[in-house]
Order: C-alpha cells, then structure tokens, then sequence
C-alpha cells in the first residue's frame, strides 16, 4: 500500500469519526472505538538494540557497540532481526488481545542525537559523535525495522529531534542554543537523511527548548524545517510528558490547554503523555480547531494503514512467533558482541595462550552482572550469559581454573551493609595470587550512565561527574595491579572513560545476551577484536567546554584541540596490517589493505576529508567514508570505500552548504589521521590531494 491510498483511507476512516473520537486517538494509549472496528493502540514502543521492554526477545549489544562495529550491511540485517521478532511479538501477542504498552508496531528508536559530551548519561543510546557514522547507521537501521514489502514491517522512529544531549537534570527547562553553522553541520545531517531517503514514518522532538523554541511545539523545527524543507510525510510524537513541560517547566505557555495546541499547530500528532487529555478544552477556547485535531488523526491513521493494521493481506502477518529468541538471532548477537569490542591497548598480553595459563582470576563488579550486557532499553533474554559464566564456560574444558570475587560494589565502599569499607577487596587480591591472569571486570552500567529519572541513577541524573571509575572500583584496580600478576582490564561502559590500570585493557560496552560468550573467545584469540571507537575517549574533563554549552568549539574529534587518550576511529588488532595504492575519485576511494601478521582478522578501513585553506571546514579531518574488510593471514584486498557528496562541502556561518573550492587533503587507512592514531597504532594514513 503506497502513502497516498493509506492517505484516502485514513481520511475517509477518520471523517466518521466525532470531534471526541478524533481527539482521543491523539493519545500515545488511544483507545478502541468499536462502533468502527478500530482496536486500541499503544504508540510506545522501544527498540534500540532488540525489541525491548515486553518480554522474551533476543538482546545485542547497545546501540554504541553496534556504531563500534561500522558497518552498514551488518547494522541493517541486525534491524532486520528485531523487526521480525517486534513484528512476530505483535503478531501473537494481538490475537490474544494484548495491546498494552511496548506491544505495538510503532518503535521509537533510533536515537541519532550526536554525542556531543562524554558526561550525557544517554550516550550510548547513540551511534557516536560523528554526523556521518550516525547518518549511514540510522539510515540503515530505519531501513531494516521498516522492511520492504508491500507495508511496513514496523514504523521506526528518529528521536529526540533536535539539539538534544544532556544534561539530564535540566532537560526539561533547558533551552539548547546552537548556531546555524552548528545545526547544518552536525545536528540535522542525520535526521535530515532518515527523512529524504531512509523515508522514516516517526520523528520525535526532544524535551529541550531548541533556541527558545520546546523542541515538541518548535514551528521552526516540525513545521518549517521537517515538513516544509525536507518534506516529511510521516507522523509526529512528543517525548514523554514534554508537553507538560511548556507550561510547567518551560513556561511558554501557561496552562494545559495552551501546551496542547502549541504543541497540535506546530505538528505534533501523537503525544506521549497527558495534556493532549485537554484538547477538548483547547478547541472550546478556540485555540485548535476540528480541522487541526483531524489532521493529525489522519496522519496517524495512515502509518496505521501503512502498517497493515487492518488489512487482510499483509504479509508481515505471517512472521510466526518461533523467530522470537531462535539460534540463528543467539549467533548473531554473538558475532555482533564480538565485532563490536575495542581492544584499546595491549603490551602482549593478548591474546591469552590456553596452554600456558592453569588459573585465570575473574575480579570485578562486573563480571557476573547480567544488568551489564544490557545498555538501557532492553527486552528480556532467555540465553544472557555474563562475563564471569563465558568464562567459566570457555576454560572448564581446557582444564582452567576460574577463581571469582566481586571485588567491591558498584558505586558503595562496601557490599555488606555491616562490613567494613573495602570488605571483599582482600578476597580480590587472594584470587589474583592465586591465579597466572587476572581478568578485571570493571564500568558501569545504566544505573550509572543512564536516562534522567532511571530508578538508580547514582549522580547528576545519569550524566556522568567525571571520566574515573567510581571510587570503590578504582581502590580495586589499584590493588590488583599491586600483585604484579598479569592484569586484563575488561572495561564496561558506553561512554568515554580513563582506566590506568592493566597491561591490556578491552572495551566490551555493553554487550548484549552473548557478551560472556564474546569476551572469552576474544581474550582466548579465537576472534581478533575489530572494533572502533564511535566516540573520543579523554583523559579527563578538565579542557572541555561547559556541559550546557552546545557549541561545537573544541567537542569531538572534528574540533577538539586537545590530545585523547584514544582518538575516534581508533582500535588495536592481535594482527598487523599494511596499506598501500591510495586512488582517490569524487564518489569513492580505494587502496590495499594487508593482513601482514599471522592470523586471520577484520579491519576497518576510514577515509578522511580535509579542505586546505578553509575558514568553514572543522578544525581536523573528517570521516568521509568507512568499511569493513575480513583479511586471512597473508591476504591483500583491494577495498572500495563510497564517500559522503558532502565530504567536498563546507556549511558557513549562515548555515549554508558550500561546494569546496580549491585543495582538498584525502586520508585513507585503518584509523584517524592524527598523532596520537599514528603512535597508538604504529601506522599511518595514505594521503593524496584532489584539486576541486
């Protein structure tokens, strides 16, 4: 069914409807109205990295690891799976006559806000601080969840539009002041492309104020830019209770009433909350009229139609609930664990040799934690196995013995309440003498870094105050690395984070059902690590701008001035690699990639832009394109990296985007083009300039 004939169809369903039937239906909880055979629909739905919050469902690494991968192909078919099982989920859970929250076909996911901050608790809801990464991925993401049939398998969702990322504690009053420059350039790219080409059927705006504006009632953002620029055809939901904050929070308005038709008349359909409940009103104060409440009603009909809601020939129908929690989804969420991790640095310690190790420690609050594998947003896995069991499960056959202790607690000086401060870290330190390895399984977890008003959330709302551990786990490290014995860091995190200590130190994120599975095949060298950061890592906070400053002025790898600890684009290999025969062309780049070392691997190949002599373009080279390449030892690929049209683009002060005239420098390898890649890595990036 194409738009226009779920169009006619929804305006003819909703001309039969009463002035109260319509404005009921603008609920994200719309009720049923059976006297037209429409069933109850619940809006809210969450899939960022699986079908989330409605039980069973097969859980992958959070959203930052899949960035960390980089990988268009593979990011759509991991799409693809969650909307089978979303779609199968619907499928059964409808003919039982479940339509409760989380049990719809309408997701809000992908988050393609820009992490901008290291502190913003919701980081890793992201895919990373790179317009284009987010660009590629979201894109591809949406294409997955909607399918291509003749509906939509699911309607996918590009949140929080715009400018949104932290802090939490204020986002609710917070207004987000950025300059044109800034919006062209880093906010909207990614939205702009889930709109014109991934064809997203949702766009929700964010709880901010967006340069005076609430981010869900902005004429500038919904009316001006989404429908009237881009040209959006889709339906329009509020964050959750943003609309209740125009008049209590940000104080544009000054009743319910008001909220909601600040909200209607700038285009937001749906409302994820309750002050659309006082719509009514607001028609009876002649501030909407039927003709603005029918509007959205028939915006959201259509995605209804769209969706095969009630039609007797979707095909989606068919999808049968035996793909929910199967083999092949378990296998994928492996490989997907396993290509995301980041193995930040290695002395040699890695990968571990089997036949020389007899006792292997595993120390750390996160080694057993299942809360860990999950990110936020998360459905139920039936097959979790954390860190400490992947381990267990990979060394009882070889005869490894495994020695346990959680070491300390999360955040608390202590795990017993009556104990004393640094009641387990003794223990840590016995196992660690008794052990050849120690494995530290140390981070956070979404209690830590996480959403405002998450139950939990142990400072600033779930933004970060700092990029150390928390006190208790850095007491640990230090202990450990005292013994002298061989010391892994397992690092748990979806966001920027300093750890010292260890001779090696492997960024796990927050991986998924099979993360234990992963982690234990890598350490063991059955899989080299291959995953890249998404996101600058720094030392510290102290040189980057304030937390509500939404300049891009030293944030990111595209202006930071400063030195990382390790750079975007950045990650180490058990293999060693060679490039060569650099050819650039105006749509691709190409050059050879070689497995120089003696095990098979995959590798990333990054090609950066840098217009010469341009106030306009950013202060560092720009990521212009990426791919993934698997190498067998000894092997050489030529490989083809297609390049964003708007890498020879600069935007201006005004927002404007400027064909590049002049010299360009082009960067082609398996990293960033920055000092600190070139010392980390021992490897530099090809170079050409191309005359434009």
């Amino acid at each position: 069914m194409n738009r226009q004939e779920a169009r006619e169809k929804a305006s003819a369903l909703v001309a039969k409807m009463t002035l109260e039937e319509k404005a009921s239906q603008l609920r994200f909880d719309a009720p049923a109205i059976p006297r037209r055979g429409i069933p109850a629909y619940n809006w809210w739905n969450e899939a960022p990295h699986g079908a989330a919050r409605a039980g069973t469902a097969t859980v992958f690494p959070q959203a930052i690891g899949l960035a960390a991968i980089f990988d268009e192909d593979f990011h759509g078919q991991i799409a693809e799976v969650i909307s089978r099982e979303a779609r199968a989920k619907y499928n059964a859970q409808a003919a039982h006559g479940d339509r409760d929250i989380y049990k719809g076909l309408t997701f809000w996911s992908p988050n393609v806000n820009i992490f901008r901050d290291p502190r913003w608790g919701r980081g890793h809801e992201t895919y990373g601080e790179d317009p284009y990464l987010t660009t590629r991925l979201g894109v591809r993401f949406i294409e997955g969840l909607q399918g291509d049939g003749d509906y939509l398998r699911t309607a996918a969702c590009a949140k929080h539009f715009a400018v949104h990322s932290g802090p939490e504690a204020i986002r609710h009053e917070f207004d987000a002041k950025a300059t044109p420059k800034d919006m062209a350039e880093t906010y909207l790219p990614a939205f702009e492309a889930a709109v014109k080409e991934a064809k997203v059927e949702t766009v929700m705006g964010a709880y901010n104020r967006v340069n005076g504006e609430p981010a869900c009632g902005s004429k500038t953002l919904l009316v001006d830019i989404l429908r009237g620029k881009w040209g959006f055809e889709g339906h329009v939901t509020s964050d959750c209770w943003a609309i209740r904050d125009f008049h209590v929070n940000h104080h544009v308005t000054d009743t319910a009433p008001e909220s909601a038709a600040l909200a209607l008349k700038n285009g937001c359909d749906v409302n994820c909350g309750n002050t659309y409940l006082h719509m009514l009103q607001a028609y009876q104060e002649g501030l909407v009229t039927e003709e603005d409440i029918t509007r959205a009603a028939v915006h959201l009909f259509t995605t209804r139609y769209l969706l095969g809601c009630f039609a007797d020939d979707c095909a989606w129908d068919a999808i049968p609930y035996s793909e929910v929690d199967s083999d092949e989804h378990d296998a994928l969420a492996e490989l997907a664990a396993e290509k995301a991790m980041v193995l930040l640095r290695n002395n040699g310690l890695l990968p571990l040799d089997a036949k020389k190790i007899r006792t292997l420690a595993v120390v750390g609050p996160m080694a057993a934690s299942d809360l860990v594998l999950k990110g936020n947003y998360y459905g139920t896995s039936a097959r979790s196995v954390n860190l400490l069991e992947g381990l267990r499960a990979y060394c009882a056959p070889l005869g490894i013995r495994v020695f346990y202790s959680e070491g300390c607690d999360r955040v608390k000086d202590r795990i017993e309440n009556l104990g004393q401060p640094d009641d387990r870290l003794a223990e840590a330190v016995i196992c660690a003498e008794q052990a050849d390895v120690v494995i530290a399984c140390v981070g956070l977890d979404e209690t830590l870094e996480g959403e405002e008003g998450d139950t939990g959330n142990f400072s600033a709302s779930g933004d970060k105050v700092s990029l150390s551990l928390p006190e208790s786990q850095q007491r640990l490290m230090k202990a450990l690395a005292a013994t002298g014995k061989p010391l892994v860091t397992v690092l748990t995190v979806g966001s920027s984070l300093n750890v010292p200590e260890g001779d090696a130190e492997l960024l796990a994120w927050y991986p998924g059902q099979a993360g234990g599975k992963a982690l234990a095949r890598i350490l063991f060298g059955e899989v080299s690590p291959s995953g890249r950061l998404p996101v600058t890592f720094y030392h510290g906070l102290e040189d980057l701008p304030e937390f509500t400053d939404y300049a891009m002025t030293n944030r990111t790898y595209r202006y930071y001035t400063g030195e990382p600890l390790y750079p975007f684009g950045y990650g180490l290999s058990y293999t060693t690699f060679a490039t060569a025969n650099l050819r650039a062309g105006e749509r691709e780049v190409s050059f050879d990639v070689s497995n120089t070392g003696a095990m098979d691997a995959e590798t990333v190949a990054e090609v950066y832009v840098r217009p010469l002599n341009n106030p306009d373009a950013p202060v560092n080279p720009v990521l212009a394109g990426f791919g993934r390449v698997a190498l067998k030892a000894g092997e050489t690929k030529t490989v083809t990296v297609k390049l964003n049209p708007l890498a020879w683009t600069v935007v201006n002060d005004a927002g404007e985007r400027i064909p590049v005239q002049g010299q360009v420098e082009v960067f082609a390898g398996l990293q960033q083009p920055d000092a600190v890649s070139e010392r980390l890595t021992g490897m530099k990036c090809l170079r050409t300039v191309v005359q434009r």
